[in-house]
């Protein structure tokens, strides 16, 4: 196996640490502000649109895909692209028929008006305040 350039290595370990760091933000959370966890098994008890969710509503799986990006660009194993290309799509689906469904049920028209504020997949540059 031949080594990717530095360049290449180098934005690798950036989106690793990048989604990691937005991974662990995303946990804390919905630890701290809903009061519950990210496992279906011990939902918030809380809607989550502080921090990063003021951006996306899907900063977990984007720092997931993240990571399994950086990870083949680190390590030149280009294969685990094809392995984020099957994440994203899962991702995707669990979200539109799960996540989506599920907090619209919990949170009535609080999650509603959310959803039309913040984007699922593409960040906003401006923070959502709750009042746009």
């Amino acid at each position: 196996m031949e080594a990717s350039p530095l360049g290449i290595r180098i934005l690798g370990g950036l989106l690793i640490a990048l989604g990691v760091g937005f991974l662990l933000h995303s946990f804390a959370r919905f630890v701290v502000e809903g009061l519950g966890t990210p496992a279906p098994v011990a939902p918030p008890e809380r809607l989550v649109v502080g921090g990063v969710y003021r951006h996306v509503r899907n900063p977990m799986y984007l720092a997931v895909g993240a990571t399994i990006v950086g990870q083949a660009l680190l390590l030149g194993q280009f294969g685990l692209l094809a392995y984020a290309a099957v994440f994203g799509v899962i991702a995707f689906g669990f979200v539109r028929l799960y996540e989506e469904p599920t907090l619209a049920r919990q949170f009535g028209e609080t999650y509603d008006a959310y959803r039309r504020a913040v984007p699922g997949w593409l960040p906003r540059l401006r923070p959502w305040s709750g009042a746009d």
